[in-house]
């Protein structure tokens, strides 16, 4: 498989390695605070979280949570999280923690950027960070995760074992950053098969899993066997259609994304592209409390680990050998740079 023992155990060094030279370095949900016991009388390192959606997804949110988590046990930090749906909510929810005196703020997604670069402004003290986009202040900082390197690899699987030749995209909110992984995966798909038909649709939401589910099976219907998703919560939805499909005697699979979604269906998830979202949130709290973070913006891919492609072993065996070998030195040429993958302008 592309992936070997020895990749794997690389891959918390490649990040380390590469996290060391980071720069960066009322709302609408429940805020859930906690504040571990001072070790002395001086300020308590704080960070909070924003999210779009619920840290229960599995996947984008919930790997957000887990870095939270880890800055907490870790750090010894006050951590606070908040989950907010509209722009509005977002400044709201930054000007919150800031005036409260929080340190660091991480705004979960391209969406969070217009409202930390205004807040910021106000706040000069708080450090605000964005996981997606472009925008930098002084105190405010993207980090960019290349999830594209692995949606490449996911539609160039896809393309390659195909029965029908159409597969199918499933977004949430249609944000550049969820189109520019869906950009890659169409690249890596046409790279395997020109004549490749890709399918996408965009839900408006990412938490409506019935929606999520009635678009999949139109898809399929339409003739898609591989399915990937970029929609959060809902695409639980999307993995139930797959495996009712599936039981009805379809060939049908699908792909996890932002976590290792591989048990969430394991009848029908082939491989999950999968971000190291806890690793890069410790490294970027470990910056920020030592007094050592410089505003600029930071790409994560493969090259330093953050980035995966993870397969599902109960389904390795679908997969040809032939096209692992070829996946694996794809992956390898991207790693080192000779494959540059498709992305948006952002």
């Amino acid at each position: 498989m592309p992936r070997s023992h020895s990749a794997n155990l690389r891959r918390p060094l490649l990040l380390l390695s590469a996290l060391t030279a980071l720069a960066v370095g009322a709302c609408s949900g429940e805020s859930t605070d906690s504040s571990p016991p001072a070790a002395s009388d001086s300020k308590a390192f704080e960070v909070a979280l924003l999210t779009p959606g619920s840290i229960a997804d599995g996947g984008w949110n919930a790997g957000a949570y887990d870095g939270l988590m880890r800055i907490e046990s870790e750090l010894g930090a006050r951590v606070s999280h908040v989950e907010t749906k509209t722009p509005a909510e977002f400044e709201e929810a930054f000007r919150d923690y800031a005036d409260r005196g929080f340190d660091l703020v991480f705004g979960h997604g391209f969406e969070y950027q217009d409202a930390a670069a205004t807040v910021g402004a106000e706040f000069p003290d708080t450090i605000f960070v964005t996981t997606s986009g472009d925008t930098v202040r002084a105190n405010v900082a993207p980090m960019v995760f290349e999830l594209e390197q692995a949606t490449y690899l996911c539609g160039f699987l896809a393309a390659r074992m195909s029965e029908t030749g159409t597969l199918g995209l499933v977004g949430g909110i249609e944000l550049p950053s969820i189109r520019s992984t869906f950009l890659a995966f169409r690249a890596g798909a046409e790279a395997a098969r020109p004549d490749v038909d890709v399918r996408e649709v965009f839900l408006g939401n990412f938490e409506d899993t019935a929606a999520a589910r009635e678009q999949a099976q139109a898809l399929i219907e339409a003739g898609a066997d591989f399915l990937l998703h970029q929609a959060n919560e809902a695409g639980r939805g999307v993995f139930q259609a797959a495996s009712e499909s599936a039981r009805a005697g379809r060939r049908v699979f699908a792909f996890g994304t932002n976590r290792n979604q591989n048990e969430m269906a394991a009848d029908v998830v082939l491989a999950s592209a999968t971000l190291d979202i806890p690793g890069a949130f410790i490294e970027v709290a470990r910056r920020v409390q030592s007094g050592r973070f410089a505003a600029e913006p930071v790409r994560l891919g493969m090259s330093t680990g953050v980035v995966a492609l993870e397969f599902n072993a109960a389904l390795a065996k679908q997969i040809p050998a032939e096209l692992a070998s070829e996946l694996a030195g794809l992956e390898a040429r991207i790693r080192a740079g000779e494959l540059v993958v498709p992305r948006g302008d952002f």
